[in-house]
């Protein structure tokens, strides 16, 4: 069987990065990691490309288990506590989001994967999904989702400070893209902040303020999107109703501003 890519007119189907990403296998590049590692096979032979084109996943199996069909999208509100790592498994055997979720999805879940991450001592609401091309186009940033988080902190800070971030800023080498901040309430030294920011760079939201002179005491995103984190309890999950996935994914594919 010959694995070599198809370009031109002959190219139909997807590659099997994205037909496996989305039947919730994994992402894109988790899916060409598991190739690179030989665990994916196609009638019995190891796939060696990620660049194979298939118009189904029909034949195709993951560490010697055949693929189910991929199921509905689905998509859950998880308040994450702070002090778990976003990710399946730990080396240093630190508590994931997975030793929560365990307890409170329903029986009827799907296999889930967090949207983007949230940081080990960052809380607030972390979107799950079983569809690997919803996950994929929620983190990118050219689909421009808004992001909005609480911060607690101390030091000295102005709300023209926080405006000037409207224009972005650079930080040792890094821009980050505009950020829409505003002092919410202040108690001496201490205040809250709220930003929303489209981009989510690695530890943005710290970096920023830390930047400003800050020291984060508390983080917490309240919303992703058209989602906010409401009244969840902590450790908990909701699902967001179909009619509404269906809803945000027409958004996503029109490239409307959420």
């Amino acid at each position: 069987m010959s694995q070599k890519p198809i370009s031109g007119e002959e190219r139909q189907g997807d590659r099997i990065a994205k037909l496996l990403a989305r039947a919730g296998v994994a992402s894109r590049r988790e899916v060409e990691r598991m190739i690179a590692d030989r665990r994916i096979a196609l009638n019995g032979e190891t796939l060696t490309t990620p660049a194979t084109i298939l118009n189904n996943l029909n034949g195709v199996t993951v560490d010697g288990k055949a693929v189910a069909k991929p199921e509905q999208a689905r998509l859950f509100r998880f308040h994450k506590p702070s002090g778990l790592l976003t990710a399946e498994r730990d080396p240093k055997g630190r508590a994931t989001i997975y030793n929560a979720l365990r307890n409170a999805l329903p029986r009827n879940a799907p296999r889930l994967m967090p949207v983007g991450r949230l940081d080990l001592n960052t809380e607030g609401l972390l979107m799950l999904t079983n569809d690997g091309e919803l996950k994929r186009a929620m983190e990118l940033p050219s689909s421009e989702i808004p992001r909005s988080y609480r911060a607690r902190t101390f030091g000295d800070v102005s709300q023209s400070d926080l405006e000037s971030l409207i224009e972005g800023i650079t930080i040792e080498g890094i821009h980050y893209g505009k950020i829409d901040a505003n002092l919410e309430r202040r108690t001496g030294r201490n205040q809250w902040i709220e930003m929303t920011l489209t981009e989510g760079k690695n530890r943005e939201v710290r970096r920023v303020l830390e930047h400003l002179g800050l020291q984060v005491s508390r983080l917490m995103r309240v919303s992703y999107g058209p989602f906010e984190l409401g009244d969840i309890p902590r450790g908990q999950v909701q699902e967001v109703r179909p009619a509404d996935v269906e809803w945000f994914r027409k958004q996503l594919r029109q490239g409307g501003k959420l």
